[in-house]
């Protein structure tokens, strides 16, 4: 993997509903290639999602501890997508799992050539996308 592609190198939330949260997640990043590849015990509970064995994507339940304390909202998080069938399905899996609808799958020229995104809200009001970007 070349590194300078990378812009974030990994990032995660706090939920309210950890298991519900992880259902959603586990079944909307999945068309994404992403899947379940950890679950984490030491501070607080949580799971680990990624492509491979890197847990990428990462959601917890709050603990006593600054910064980690509060569940995450109003975050807006997009994940890439290797098709429209992807951003398809992701959508479709995410309302399936109790993610309300706030932008169906579509081309969107607004945010540049190729781009074809869908958007949800997750349990906890946080923006979630998933975006395909076509060659011209």
């Amino acid at each position: 993997m070349d590194r300078g592609t990378i812009v974030i190198d990994h990032a995660s939330i706090r939920v309210s509903d950890l298991e519900a949260s992880r259902r959603l997640y586990e079944a909307a990043l999945r068309p994404l290639g992403f899947a379940l590849v950890a679950v984490e015990e030491e501070d607080g509970r949580g799971y680990g999602f990624g492509r491979g064995e890197r847990d990428d994507f990462a959601i917890h339940e709050p603990i006593d501890d600054p910064g980690r304390d509060r569940v995450t909202t109003g975050v807006h998080l997009a994940f890439s997508a290797a098709s429209r069938a992807d951003v398809d399905a992701f959508h479709r899996a995410a309302l399936e799992h109790g993610a309300r609808d706030i932008g169906a799958p579509g081309v969107r020229d607004q945010y540049s050539d190729g781009y074809y995104g869908a958007f949800v809200l997750d349990l906890d009001g946080n923006n979630i996308e998933a975006v395909f970007h076509e060659e011209g």
